[in-house]
């Protein structure tokens, strides 16, 4: 992978690949590429200024919830100088971690690792936002895209290139209620509580988290434990916190060979067999910090203390700002009420919608929005570089498509695709 120098204002260079985004899927794919042998000359573009991963939810004590052998090649290429346990090896702390007995690091330390393999390529340019891919039509039929970054200071940087994959990651989904409110200092998503929540956490402030799942129990259990001591509503539609299935027979829908299966079912049964598994990864909280939440409400009940509330069976149908605070309308089975809060925090998840992502110049030139078994779109005559997509596909490729389970297999699946576009005899390599 050959990497080259540009100018600020735009760069000349014409580049085999351009990606969007330096998360975990497109960090996997340079790692493919390199590891192939691969010619290409490559640059991903990444908007925020330097590495990092769910930085907003770097909760202290939080732990993954994949086995550190999903990282970003190992599933692969167990040799591969990019493993975790290379990682471990590489910072000395092998022994010790083995000490830990657990298949499951530290949120803190797998994003430490996804940084460390980070930093060793230089084809990623930082604080490049992409804000528009267009096509080339200067001669005639396309054959580049024109991608159009921006910088925190606002100076546009211009890139071209002859194929396209667009891993930018999704982006804090609100409930409709919020529409015109949200990411105020007062309402906020999960992706920014350690950013913007916790550095302004005051005692005894009443927060609100909206939400039943594993961000929602997660921020609610850190919240509870703050020495701030924050008077906290879970509040949930669900009768109660569910538990996640990990057990190891449905864990085999993760595994790679399974996205084969997934994909040649026809579409009601992939849409049916995603409703069955949906407990898998869902509106879903691990088992211990149930019982954790639970044991903390139970202690709260002895004495006589009522910082902490679980709010079940609510639905939220309104949101307001009155003065310093906002104003939840929350729907229970008894009616409707009004209740304040100084903070709401909504664990609303994540939404992935290619036409208002930045693909939305390249639109007319789909001939349809799902990706092949290849990740690669489906595009009209004339239009001639290949579009590949990462953690679009859940519909047509299953639920792994944007979690990491599947990151060493996908990029080695696109890396193959890319050197036979480019040199066919490479492409045996990348296998």
């Amino acid at each position: 992978m050959t990497v080259t120098t540009r100018s600020l204002a735009g760069d000349t260079e014409t580049y085999d690949l351009i990606g969007v985004g330096f998360g975990p899927s497109n960090l996997a794919l340079a790692i493919a590429l390199e590891e192939a042998g691969s010619p290409l000359r490559v640059k991903f573009l990444e908007a925020r200024p330097a590495f990092a991963w769910h930085p907003g939810m770097m909760i202290p004590g939080a732990d993954m919830q994949i086995s550190f052998l999903k990282d970003l090649v190992s599933q692969r290429n167990p040799q591969s100088r990019y493993t975790f346990i290379n990682y471990l090896h590489e910072k000395g702390r092998m022994n010790a971690f083995i000490n830990r007995k657990t298949f499951f690091p530290s949120r803190v330390e797998f994003n430490d690792y996804l940084k460390w393999a980070a930093d060793q390529f230089d084809c990623c340019d930082y604080d490049r936002r992409v804000i528009a891919i267009e096509p080339d039509t200067s001669a005639g039929a396309v054959q580049n895209v024109e991608v159009t970054s921006c910088d925190a200071d606002g100076r546009e940087v211009r890139y071209r290139a002859r194929n396209l994959v667009v891993a930018p990651g999704g982006r804090p989904a609100f409930p409709a209620v919020c529409k015109g409110l949200a990411c105020t200092d007062r309402i906020l998503h999960t992706h920014d509580y350690m950013r913007k929540l916790v550095p302004q956490l005051r005692p005894n402030a009443r927060i609100a988290v909206v939400g039943g799942g594993q961000s929602a129990a997660e921020v609610f259990a850190d919240l509870a434990n703050r020495p701030q001591a924050p008077h906290v509503d879970l509040v949930m539609r669900a009768d109660a916190m569910k538990p996640s299935d990990d057990s190891a027979f449905v864990n085999e829908i993760f595994a790679p060979e399974q996205t084969d299966a997934f994909h040649d079912l026809p579409e009601g049964a992939r849409l049916s067999l995603l409703k069955d598994l949906a407990a898998t990864n869902y509106a879903v909280v691990d088992e211990d910090l149930i019982d954790a939440i639970y044991t903390m409400l139970y202690e709260q009940a002895v004495t006589g203390e009522a910082r902490l509330a679980l709010r079940a069976r609510t639905h939220v149908t309104g949101v307001s700002l009155r003065d310093e605070d906002v104003g939840l309308e929350l729907q229970t089975r008894s009616g409707v009420e009004t209740a304040y809060y100084d903070r709401v925090i909504f664990a609303t998840g994540y939404t992935r919608d290619l036409d208002e992502h930045t693909l939305h110049g390249l639109m007319p030139f789909c001939a349809t929005r799902t990706a092949g078994r290849d990740y690669r779109l489906v595009m009209k005559d004339g239009f001639d570089p290949a579009v590949f997509v990462q953690g679009f596909s859940e519909t047509s490729h299953g639920l792994s498509d944007t979690l990491l389970s599947v990151l060493a297999q996908r990029s080695a699946e696109i890396a193959h695709s890319l050197c036979h576009l480019t040199d066919p005899e490479q492409a045996v390599a990348a296998e």
